[in-house]
């Protein structure tokens, strides 16, 4: 089995060392083999240098597509080159490389189609996101309970695996904006199987997240409406 990690990174140039540092060192494996790709988008800092100076494996966007292109162009990489399970991972080091196979193998023995890294249905992670942004998550599991009637507690992870079914479908089609909650709605909608698994996360050591507080109100009206309509057209194609 070939197992793809996608990283999108935007200004990481701090923190990319050290995310690929630590899928290096988990990425040995009998299960499967485990590749990467930074998907480098548009960043205005040195990110591209940093990533050329070391060698890693690296497409480097001309514009900033914002976080839906960036993942959207590793999922084509990981369809054209065959891959059977493609994995999201932030380039910020916020997530922990150990769990990787946590999220890997129930999609290798066929348990589920699609796997989410979860802060919230264990406590082994210490950090959960301010307060303000878990209220938010919440407010979108509850949407998606109401949509889907599957409950999923983290719905803004990015930490997250899919197989090559999946793969093919977000190629061809990825929200652009906060695309997690809708192509969760996509997902199960269409009949596919999602679990979440419980992982640590760290706080984010260089840089900062690129959600204002003004920016988390129009997330949430956009991310509800998309939800809902995602639902809507869904529920027609059947």
């Amino acid at each position: 089995m070939k197992v793809l990690v996608i990283i999108p990174a935007y200004n990481e140039s701090e923190n990319i060392i050290n995310t690929i540092n630590d899928i290096k060192e988990n990425s040995k494996n009998k299960d499967y083999q485990l590749d990467y790709i930074i998907i480098n988008d548009g960043s205005v800092d040195n990110t591209k240098e940093v990533c050329e100076k070391n060698k890693f494996n690296v497409i480097n966007l001309v514009h900033n597509l914002g976080i839906g292109g960036a993942v959207q162009t590793g999922y084509l990489y990981a369809l054209k080159n065959n891959y059977d399970i493609a994995l999201q991972f932030d380039g910020d080091n916020q997530h922990d490389a150990s769990f990787i196979k946590d999220l890997v193998m129930p999609i290798i023995n066929k348990e589920v189609d699609m796997t989410i890294g979860s802060r919230f249905i264990s406590e082994l992670s210490e950090f959960k996101s301010t307060k303000l942004r878990q209220i938010g998550i919440k407010f979108l599991s509850f949407i998606l309970k109401i949509t889907t009637n599957q409950k999923i507690y983290d719905m803004t992870s990015g930490f997250r695996a899919v197989n090559k079914d999946i793969i093919k479908i977000f190629a061809s089609d990825y929200p652009n904006d906060y695309p997690e909650p809708e192509t969760l709605v996509k997902v199960i909608k269409k009949g596919y199987k999602v679990k979440e698994i419980p992982v640590k996360m760290r706080e984010r050591q260089f840089g900062k997240s690129s959600i204002t507080p003004i920016k988390s109100i129009y997330y949430m009206t956009k991310v509800t409406y998309a939800m809902v309509v995602t639902s809507i057209i869904e529920r027609g194609n059947k």
